[in-house]
């Protein structure tokens, strides 16, 4: 159970959060998936949904995130070829929210199983009633998340994923976006047995308004290697959440691409509860003109010998806005923690900004822990030696910016899938030179 709440939410977010439950119905499910999505919408009620008060959504306005009826967002309709295409990969789409059967593949592969969150329908003992809402209600003390809270009572859908072995290829979910009016909750579901493996790509931008949750469990010797590529629709609005727990010897790497989008979020609450375990959450992040980008990371060390590292680098021209919340909390015993968090910024114009605020916090005395935010705009020494040497300033500057982001981008351990990200991220710089 969390700690009771030493406020009540203010009368103006109180009748906000309601406008917005009114809008919702608790989808159809068995009686154990009902009890808890009941139980999360008293988690709304308890903490209201954010505003610009609350001390985690200063930076970032979350009224188009919070009001009853999405905001429109028009379709992009830029001849994109799918991210990852050439990725031999189990693929599961969903169009606005919704699954598209004709469009997947068979949702079967060596070394998992695969269900649906709308299919559980009648099975009244399954292990995701052990997993379903339980990390995201970890994750809301010490920091409220109630968009999350508010996802694990309406989601409609989702994927329902048992690693029990190393998975010979990725899973890839594929969001399609069609409707400029959709308004999408997806909750997926990981669970790695002990020595398993398994790598998930998450590409599209969801819906006009997409909200998502992710809970994986990595238990003791797995991993977890996760790869996201979120653009190019221009008008969207997103706010994504991460929740993971992992176990002895255990590894989770997360890295998000994101290109374009008037409004994203991404939050990712990861719990080091094992020994000896690693945890590495990573993001690119390119905007130009109206965009926002906020990611929020919150990483608790409660075990000992263990490492993390945040990296997230940030490239704003013609006025767009990055936010990078993180915070390291080192419990007391978890001794020998080794956590690292660096958030950068490439401002190309005067009229971008970027907002951060890391944090640490610790209760060990035997840890190496640090972080740093910086922000600055192209090296102009570097820049003067590539003309010197016969590159246009344009060609000269994307190959800075490349720089500027590798760090970042070579947090992707697989080869193959660190270089389609790499000729994404060009093509962005492309398309915006001159």
């Amino acid at each position: 159970m969390l700690p009771v709440r030493k406020h009540a939410p203010t009368p103006q977010k109180s009748a906000a959060t309601e406008a917005r439950l009114n809008a919702q119905a608790l989808p159809d499910g068995p009686a154990w998936l009902r009890d808890i999505r009941e139980a999360a919408v008293v988690r709304v009620r308890d903490r209201g949904l954010p505003d610009r008060r609350d001390e985690y959504w200063k930076f970032t306005r979350p009224e188009t995130l919070v009001q009853a009826e999405a905001p429109k967002a028009a379709v992009f309709a830029g001849g994109d070829q799918s991210v990852f295409a050439n990725v031999d990969a189990l693929k599961i789409v969903f169009v606005d929210g919704v699954f598209d059967a004709e469009a997947s593949d068979e949702l079967a592969l060596d070394g998992l199983r695969i269900e649906r969150l709308a299919e559980l329908n009648g099975t009244d003992i399954h292990w995701a009633k052990d997993l379903y809402g339980v990390l995201e209600e970890r994750g809301q003390w010490p920091v409220d998340r109630p968009l999350a809270a508010l996802n694990t009572g309406f989601a409609s859908d989702g994927v329902v994923i048992h690693v029990t072995g190393r998975v010979s290829k990725p899973v890839h979910i594929v969001y399609e976006h069609q409707s400029d009016s959709s308004d999408a909750m997806l909750h997926h579901l990981v669970k790695l047995d002990a020595g398993a493996d398994v790598t998930l790509l998450e590409t599209g931008p969801g819906a006009a308004r997409f909200n998502s949750v992710m809970e994986v469990d990595v238990a003791d010797k797995a991993g977890f290697h996760h790869v996201r590529v979120q653009g190019r629709d221009h008008e969207r609005r997103s706010n994504t959440h991460v929740f993971a727990r992992l176990g002895t010897e255990s590894t989770f790497k997360s890295f998000t691409m994101t290109a374009n989008g008037v409004l994203t979020r991404n939050e990712a609450v990861l719990e080091l509860t094992g020994d000896d375990a690693v945890a590495h959450v990573a993001g690119a992040a390119m905007g130009d003109g109206d965009f926002h980008h906020d990611d929020t990371v919150f990483i608790t060390h409660d075990a000992e010998n263990c490492e993390s590292r945040q990296v997230f680098k940030k490239v704003l021209r013609n006025g767009a806005t990055g936010v990078f919340q993180g915070k390291i909390l080192v419990k007391p015993g978890a001794q020998k923690t080794d956590g690292y968090q660096i958030s950068q910024s490439l401002l190309l114009d005067e009229d971008s900004q970027f907002l951060a605020k890391p944090e640490l916090e610790i209760y060990a005395d035997d840890v190496v822990c640090s972080h740093g935010s910086t922000s600055g705009a192209i090296d102009e020494d570097a820049l003067y030696y590539l003309r010197a040497r016969g590159l246009p300033k344009e060609i000269a500057t994307d190959l800075l910016t490349q720089a500027f982001l590798a760090e970042a981008v070579d947090e992707i351990e697989d080869e193959g899938l660190r270089e389609e990200v790499v000729g994404l991220l060009s093509g962005w710089l492309e398309r915006r030179r001159g």
